[in-house]
């Protein structure tokens, strides 16, 4: 009979942690997605429906704009239907947001897509941490929170993996079609990367339907249902997950929390206490939020999400690439497992300070090693105005090209990078001379030029938008920015880059990977932690999707390397956080901790 009493809670436990981690597989899902798909998203989308560099940033940006968007009412939410059924409405946005993208067929639904993936990231974000913390014992939330993570990296290895399968049906595509005309060949390897980038996302479907039907068999939060006045309810989810009698030491806690007693017996109110300013919540709410925006400032969003890209520019060729990409998603899996082992022996700070310093130096190799290369590339700005003809150009980086350009046809492949704008309206298109399809390199008004929206109009009468006016870019002339030609790097660089990146996904998944959940969870006061998370995460969404809506045109105009030094630099003032004003929650109970900052 015992035993079946122990047993009973000890299913529910390993239930309820496998469902949360599904959270953090579409987490991971919703993040690395778009590395595969991005590099025949940009053959395929950029040329049928001419996308321009910043329309693929905000397609690759979407996933965290829509973060940013839910974390904004995440927390209300949650306080609002539960936790349980706020994971519920995730995993439904998660699920229709699929079909909507890989049946995209212009930039708006595609656009929106990726958006509604992101609301369902920012959802899953703070409401599993938050749903975790304040379901697990005090003993296992490091290693909850961890779990999270792991199957996070889990779910970048699967988004790696399907990128890497399709890379290789485009590859046999493309070899296939060599021995057809130029104008087939073309036609074959536009239609096998198109169909590419479709399948990476219909893959996805599987994951969320599990994750939705999963959260509906969960019992709410104890915590939740204490703060509702459901002191029954709250014992009965204890129960699922707890022998009786520690239920029921955790329950008096709780209750304690929420109504604390003076040293008379009396229960008092702490609304006059409970004000976000006071000092009790406002040191660990900004703590929190500095912890979650130096994370994001690392630039570990945008590595994983372009990491195929910045492999290819780094000497890696194709499939490669994409066999990196899964290694590195691979070793992320394996060091969140240290992570896992580590976090509740070590503690939160000592983990922090060994990745951020870990990341700061493969950041800085990264930064050099781009630095080398890019320091060659010739200057060809010039000779490209001059092929100017009516505002526009059209060439491609054939033999004749690259004579023209200065460069010897017959060695090295070749990649020329554009800058150019039409007044306030910029962009920027690279091209290698060793692409199959050797598609042509176009400037036009028309594609560059974008038409304003009905909320750029609204904004702008009220003289606010900070976009550019159509009406700047409709007379003025093209002019050539930037424009370089350079070899492309060798396959001994690019591997010297991917390990740079092995060591940046390696500290990232020791340190702040895991630990990144049990600040956002552990550092809230219990009554301001809904929505203290919400705004914390906003804050670290916020910082992710500029630096990805700025990273293409920002590597184009300035190179992978100032990326690089800029992230190297915000890691140095994230491990200063972690060695000077963390405190350590190894251990503790979140009223422990809390109690902490109320001295």
């Amino acid at each position: 009979m015992q035993a079946t009493q122990t047993a009973a809670p000890a299913r529910a436990m390993r239930f309820l942690l496998f469902i949360a981690g599904m959270g953090g597989l579409l987490y991971g899902i919703d993040v690395g997605i778009i590395a595969g798909a991005l590099p025949y998203l940009e053959s395929t989308a950029s040329v049928a429906w001419r996308l321009s560099a910043q329309q693929l940033s905000f397609i690759v940006a979407a996933v965290l704009l829509g973060s940013v968007l839910s974390s904004l009412f995440a927390g209300a939410l949650a306080d609002w239907i539960g936790r349980r059924w706020a994971m519920v409405l995730a995993g439904l946005l998660f699920t229709l947001s699929i079909p909507l993208i890989a049946l995209a067929d212009g930039y708006v639904p595609l656009l929106l897509g990726r958006l509604l993936q992101g609301i369902s990231g920012g959802l899953i974000g703070v409401v599993v941490p938050l749903y975790l913390a304040e379901c697990l014992h005090a003993r296992q939330r490091g290693r909850g929170a961890a779990l999270f993570q792991l199957l996070l990296t889990i779910g970048l290895v699967a988004a790696a993996l399907i990128g890497l399968f399709q890379a290789q049906s485009v590859e046999t595509a493309t070899a296939a079609a060599g021995s057809l005309s130029e104008i087939d060949r073309a036609a074959t390897v536009f239609a096998a990367k198109d169909h590419a980038w479709r399948s990476i996302f219909w893959m996805c479907l599987t994951p969320g339907v599990v994750f939705t039907a999963g959260c509906l068999m969960l019992s709410e939060s104890p915590r939740w249902l204490a703060q509702r006045g459901d002191i029954e309810g709250a014992r009965e989810a204890l129960l699922r997950t707890r022998p009786a009698a520690e239920a029921e030491a955790e329950l008096r806690d709780i209750s304690n929390a929420l109504a604390p007693v003076t040293a008379k017996g009396v229960k008092v109110s702490r609304a006059a206490d409970d004000r976000l300013l006071s000092r009790r919540y406002m040191l660990p709410f900004l703590l929190a939020c500095l912890v979650l925006a130096l994370t994001q400032a690392t630039g570990i969003n945008s590595i994983l999400a372009y990491v195929v890209n910045i492999l290819n520019q780094a000497g890696l060729p194709g499939a490669t690439a994409n066999m990196a990409d899964v290694a590195l998603k691979m070793l992320n899996a394996v060091m969140t497992v240290v992570a896992v082992v580590l976090v509740d022996r070590k503690g939160r700070k000592f983990l922090l300070k060994l990745g951020t310093a870990g990341i700061v130096i493969a950041l800085l190799t990264s930064g050099l090693l781009f630095q080398s290369v890019e320091s060659g590339r010739r200057d060809v700005a010039a000779v490209l105005q001059a092929r100017v003809q009516n505002e526009g150009l059209e060439l491609r980086l054939d033999g004749a090209t690259l004579k023209a350009l200065g460069s010897d046809s017959s060695g090295a492949p070749q990649q020329l990078t554009v800058a150019y704008s039409y007044g306030p309206f910029t962009n920027v298109q690279a091209r290698r001379s060793d692409d199959a399809a050797l598609p042509t390199l176009r400037m036009t008004r028309e594609d560059t030029v974008q038409a304003d929206s009905v909320i750029g109009v609204f904004f702008r009468k009220l003289h606010l938008n900070p976009f550019a006016d159509p009406a700047e870019g409709a007379t003025e002339p093209l002019r050539i920015t930037q424009a370089h030609v350079a070899a492309v790097p060798s396959t001994t660089h690019g591997w010297q880059v991917a390990l740079a990146m092995c060591l940046f996904v390696a500290s990232f998944a020791v340190g702040p990977g895991v630990c990144v959940w049990l600040a956002l969870s552990e550092l809230m006061p219990t009554r301001i932690r809904s929505n203290g998370m919400s705004i914390a995460l906003l804050i670290n969404q916020f910082v992710s999707t500029v630096i990805a809506a700025v990273f293409l045109p920002t590597v184009g105009q300035y190179g992978y390397a100032t990326m690089f030094f800029y992230g190297a630099g915000c890691t140095v003032l994230y491990f200063l956080t972690a060695a000077f004003l963390l405190p350590e929650t190894k251990g503790k109970t979140l009223e422990e901790i809390e109690g902490h900052f109320a001295r």
